[in-house]
């Protein structure tokens, strides 16, 4: 009976989710693509982007995350699970790292993978001005967009979303 009151729950929560999504153009978003290399962020309907915008990674941006403290960005399939409102970098939406793979690498190496991988925003301060940030590679591992351009993805892109990054 547990099981389906929980069932219950999360298809409420899927369904009334769903109806807050916007679109862009009439296309909904079914997946969000990284391409490291490229410094891309890309929204994706039907195989196709749909929408490109440009990111900051790491600090050490070349190769897969592969230990805490690297700051490297993770490369791999995850899932956009949750958001918050961050008074640091305004809106930030949580990737699902680790993943398995990477969670038993990390075991095989004897290190810890680290965490709280994310997509946000930018400090925008009169000591640190968004526009500071935009070209470089500058976070601990996680996805940087301008604040407008993440206010955008905020509202096109639901919890539960396939994120793939590239190298």
């Amino acid at each position: 009976m547990r099981w389906l009151l929980a069932f219950l729950c999360l298809s409420f929560a899927v369904v009334s989710q769903a109806s807050s999504v916007e679109t862009l153009d009439g296309k909904i978003v079914e997946k969000v693509l990284v391409l490291k290399s490229a410094r891309q962020l890309q929204l994706i309907n039907d195989g196709k982007p749909i929408k490109t915008y440009r990111i900051s990674l790491g600090r050490n941006p070349k190769g897969q995350k592969l230990m805490e403290g690297d700051r490297r960005t993770p490369e791999g399939l995850y899932w956009l699970d949750w958001r918050k409102v961050s008074e640091r970098f305004n809106l930030a939406m949580h990737i699902s790292y680790p993943n398995i793979s990477d969670a038993a690498r990390s075991r095989r190496e004897g290190v810890a993978p680290g965490g709280m991988i994310m997509i946000h925003g930018t400090p925008d301060t009169e000591e640190n001005p968004e526009d500071l940030f935009h070209t470089l590679d500058w976070t601990d591992g996680c996805i940087a967009m301008r604040n407008v351009d993440m206010r955008e993805v905020w509202g096109l892109v639901p919890d539960g979303t396939m994120i793939e990054i590239r190298p």
